[in-house]
């Protein structure tokens, strides 16, 4: 399976490559990406570096072009969709059926993956989008089972990509009321759940505060790490208890399902963080790279090193790991 790493900035690339990764993805200075964050992304001088230096390596470099533009502001999505061909990037990634028309009759020879944001869950979905807008490979959305996954793949008329590490997303992706009513920015079209400038922390009396605009969304103290202050991870008053009432902060690992997501036909498995350090994403991708070197060789035999969860968990938020819905019934 191939390892797709996160990249924010130039300065990760050369390490995140060095660490193993077989291809990384990115995005671009302004609001044409879901990882819209001050100090990292890419402009065009630093996309056609990166394009060379993956090339260079005989590595592939992706585009994420993956929210949704707003009605007469669709040219700036055009022109990220130009610049990357021009550069000549491997693949973009995108959701929109606009973008992923324009990009199919502007730039048939630029591969198109289909974004999460699409929350394509169905191989009749993904026929679609393959037919109509000749997408050569979809990542799935976060809130599939391991036997979702399998169906799917039993029939998929596409690639197939899974995000494998990092950040878990509870809603259908992109599509978070919750973070649209608190910040007025909408995931889809802002590039961030939690806006940066809208975040603070706050140290009193009390403890810790993390505030997402004039919304209080956790308190800790100083024994304890908070998580990045999104709503759906905030600790609430319920029946006179404060409480994480939709999804405590926690990381994902699908490392115990690795053998199973390869034999459903998972091409790729993503890592996430772009808005992470550079450190963080050599390390998880060092990590990813050992297990999918040994289930190279140990196929059905392989067996989960627990240093490597280790590793990870060091690196999660809360500093706990999940295998999220994977493994869940709830579906």
């Amino acid at each position: 399976m191939e390892l797709l790493a996160p990249v924010g900035t130039l300065a990760s690339l050369a390490p995140t490559l060095a660490a193993g990764a077989d291809a990384v993805y990115v995005g671009l200075k302004d609001d044409t990406n879901a990882r819209r964050f001050a100090g990292i992304n890419f402009n065009r001088d630093e996309l056609a570096q990166a394009a060379t230096l993956c090339h260079q390596q005989g590595k592939k470099l992706y585009v994420a072009i993956n929210t949704y533009p707003s009605a007469g502001n669709e040219s700036r999505w055009h022109s990220a969709i130009d610049m990357a061909a021009d550069v000549g990037v491997d693949a973009v990634i995108m959701a929109d059926v606009g973008l992923l028309d324009y990009a199919q009759q502007h730039h048939p020879a630029l591969e198109r993956h289909l974004s999460v944001q699409a929350s394509s869950a169905s191989v009749l979905s993904l026929t679609l989008y393959q037919q109509h807008f000749g997408i050569t490979r979809a990542v799935l959305p976060r809130v599939l089972s391991m036997a979702q996954i399998e169906r799917i793949g039993a029939d998929s008329p596409v690639e197939l990509e899974v995000f494998a590490s990092g950040s878990l997303c509870v809603m259908a992706e992109g599509r978070c009321q919750l973070s649209t009513w608190f910040s007025g920015q909408s995931p889809n079209s802002g590039g961030a759940c939690s806006p940066a400038e809208r975040v603070t922390w706050k140290e009193t009396p009390q403890g810790r505060e993390a505030w997402l605009g004039e919304f209080l969304l956790d308190r800790t103290d100083n024994a304890h790490a908070g998580g990045y202050p999104t709503v759906c991870k905030g600790r609430y008053q319920i029946a006179g208890k404060a409480q994480h009432a939709i999804c405590s902060p926690c990381g994902l690992s699908t490392l115990p399902l690795v053998a199973q997501l390869k034999n459903a036909g998972v091409t790729a498995v993503k890592l996430e963080g772009r808005q992470r350090s550079g450190a963080y994403s050599q390390r998880i991708t060092q990590v990813w790279r050992q297990a999918l070197d040994t289930l190279a060789v140990q196929g059905q035999q392989f067996r989960l090193d627990p240093a490597w969860q280790r590793q990870l968990q060091l690196q999660a938020e809360g500093q706990t790991l999940t295998c999220g819905p994977y493994m869940e019934g709830w579906q």
